[in-house]
């Protein structure tokens, strides 16, 4: 017996989705794209490997993120371009180091050991351009980066070997009762539906009378010319938004969640240079040596944050059949390997032995 999905959004997280159930027997998959995939946060994020600093909630589905991530190829047939080079948190201030300690302390309490506490010696030994007022950090090792759109396109292309459709150019309105998605192609229907459209989503659980809270986030990206390599890790802050990385090509990445202006209805976001310039002082701060460099090219996207910062996982409240996998807020482009099969198994089968049971969209019925 055949089943039939509809994925909608062409996003890492509804690719992933789509895979993992394309993959298992008796599914007919189809994701439906409004623009085209990877249009918005999934293809021009930061990149950003890590389950460095996750919050407690998410820690479990990133380790099980982490374990395909490493073998990224037998998923994909692509690496995405991801290297393990290391995710740093530094410590500016005493404040930030024991801020660090405390949550050191809680993870180890937690059963988690993947996250380093490591002094200054040790952290200007991995990064000796840092400034030297530097107190310490936390590192996860073997944390790195990716590439984004390389690793949509991956997606992208397994999809489609397993068999799966993937329907660009069109948009969906809305989700009826008995599982009918209303698109401006016409009318389909599936046995299953997964609502993966990113900041829209909520405005398609809204559509059922379903209230899932999420404000719409334009997180600023910039990039600056080549410089000679003195950065290997991926580098934040513990106090102040920073995300910094030296590509192999000798460009500097600079993001940390500075906000553009967005438009959800025109689907547009926009760079607000003054924010932006508060991320370069953050970046020259810590890094002197580029405090000259140039900056040719920043961006922004739009994407979806709850209020409490974890995603929206989960089967819906008012209609059975709906799977709801948005509201990453900013860190879901590790998640979405593990994230996307989470989806796969309860679509299929109604259960995950996946660690996503604080993700429930029943958590907002209040």
């Amino acid at each position: 017996m055949t089943h039939t999905a509809i994925i909608i959004g062409g996003g890492l997280h509804g690719l992933s989705t789509a895979l993992h159930l394309a993959r298992l027997s008796g599914w007919r998959v189809t994701v439906l794209e409004r623009r085209h995939v990877g249009r918005h946060s999934s293809g021009i994020n930061a990149g950003g490997v890590r389950r460095l600093g996750r919050d407690m909630a998410e820690v479990g589905l990133s380790m099980v993120a982490a374990e395909i991530w490493a073998s990224l190829p037998a998923l994909v047939g692509d690496d995405g371009g991801f290297r393990p080079s290391g995710q740093m948190k530094l410590a500016e201030s005493d404040a930030d180091m024991a801020a660090l300690e405390r949550r050191h302390d809680a993870m180890r309490a937690a059963g988690w050991t993947h996250e380093e506490l490591i002094d200054a010696t040790e952290a200007r030994r991995l990064l000796p351009a840092m400034a030297p007022h530097i107190r310490g950090a936390m590192v996860v090792r073997d944390d790195g980066a990716a590439n984004p759109m390389r690793t949509v396109m991956a997606f992208r292309r397994a999809v489609l070997a397993a068999g799966a459709e993937i329907i660009e150019g069109v948009s969906v309105h809305g989700i009826a009762p008995g599982l009918l998605v209303e698109t401006d192609h016409g009318p389909m229907r599936a046995d299953r539906v997964a609502n993966c459209a990113g900041a829209w989503a909520t405005g398609l659980a809204a559509g059922l009378g379903e209230h899932i809270p999420t404000t719409a986030k334009a997180s600023m990206m910039m990039v600056t010319e080549r410089l000679p390599p003195f950065c290997q890790p991926t580098v934040g802050s513990q106090s102040r938004a920073l995300s910094f990385k030296q590509t192999e090509e000798g460009t500097v990445v600079i993001g940390g969640g500075h906000q553009g202006s967005n438009d959800l209805a025109t689907e547009t976001a926009n760079v607000d240079f003054a924010n932006l310039a508060h991320a370069a002082r953050i970046a020259a701060d810590i890094f002197p040596v580029v405090r000259n460099a140039r900056i040719v090219r920043s961006w922004t996207g739009i994407e979806a944050r709850t209020p409490d910062q974890i995603p929206v996982l989960g089967e819906s409240r008012v209609l059975p059949g709906l799977f709801h996998s948005f509201g990453y807020s900013g860190h879901g482009f590790q998640l979405s390997p593990a994230a996307g099969a989470a989806m796969a198994e309860l679509m299929a089968r109604g259960a995950t032995n996946l660690p996503i049971g604080a993700f429930s969209p029943a958590r907002f019925a209040a």
